[in-house]
């Protein structure tokens, strides 16, 4: 089943007493482009994270969003410089001396540089797999609007290739009308240019066959039939065919284009018309297929 290109999901989850939220979004890009936005803290798990993304999603501008609250992981050690310390309070005990006040005690505490308090390491690679693993979760629900939105483009793609093939028969329908008519438009005119003049018949029907051959547009028929099942494949794969359906929706168009080039017929041409729209429809929907 194809999947559309654009797509949201989102997951919380609590592992190791971090809260981890991501939320995947996604649009149209020709090829994967993918960014990363996470706190500075947990930067070093950013390659990670796209790998990730890379191994669920081919085509597309992704941006994940990453938010941490770790404030229930940190665990918080004071530590003591003992040394600065005991400078700090020999000086002040000198200075109560000096004052016949106890000081010590109430400004020892306001040298931050002889007391300090610290966190703890973080595991890196449990970290990343923490983010990661919330991201995947993130990622099915992604992959999931992308799956029903898939369906609704196919479901009209399906139409519309319904529509080529319609219009198609119709030129194939016509095209040998307009060699019959061609060929009595040109001995009307022949009679009456050469009025009493016997007409060779064998001449008329030997230009009727250059301009069939001129006119003849069954290869390019054939080959419209051909793109549109092999289209008809593509939706129905499991694997994505945004590309190759781009190339197929050009080639479409190639064939179309001959047609209206080699057809002065009137019919044909509003065929043709309508064939082209059709055809750009199409190929607007599947800008949007991954």
């Amino acid at each position: 089943m194809i999947r559309s290109m654009t797509g949201y999901g989102r997951a919380r989850r609590v592992l190791n007493r971090r809260e981890i939220t991501v939320e995947v979004r996604a649009v149209n890009n020709r090829y994967l482009d993918c960014t990363v936005k996470a706190p500075h803290l947990y930067l070093f798990a950013e390659d990670a994270l796209k790998k990730t993304v890379q191994r669920a999603v081919s085509r597309g501008k992704v941006d994940v969003f990453v938010s941490v609250d770790a404030s229930a992981a940190d665990t918080v050690k004071a530590k003591v410089n003992r040394e600065l310390a005991e400078q700090y309070a020999a000086a002040l005990r000198e200075l109560s001396e000096l004052t016949g006040t106890d000081l010590t005690g109430q400004l020892l505490n306001r040298f931050p540089d002889a007391l300090t308090v610290t966190k703890d390491e973080t595991d890196d690679e449990s970290v990343t797999a923490d983010l990661c693993a919330t991201l995947e979760e993130a990622l099915d629900a992604f992959q999931s609007m992308r799956r029903t939105e898939g369906a609704k483009l196919a479901e009209d793609i399906r139409a519309r290739l319904d529509t080529v093939e319609r219009l198609t028969g119709e030129v194939e329908k016509r095209s040998p009308e307009t060699v019959r008519e061609y060929r009595e438009k040109l001995s009307r005119r022949m009679q009456e240019v050469l009025q009493d003049t016997s007409i060779d018949e064998q001449r008329i029907l030997m230009e009727a066959a250059l301009y069939a051959d001129k006119v003849a547009v069954d290869e390019e028929t054939v080959r419209l039939r051909s793109h549109v099942s092999q289209l008809r494949g593509m939706l129905d794969a499991d694997t994505p065919q945004g590309r190759r359906m781009d190339f197929l929706i050009q080639e479409l168009n190639r064939e179309a284009n001959t047609i209206g080039s080699k057809c002065t017929d009137t019919a044909i041409a509003r065929i043709v018309v309508d064939l082209k729209a059709e055809i750009e429809k199409i190929r607007e929907q599947t800008q949007n297929i991954e």
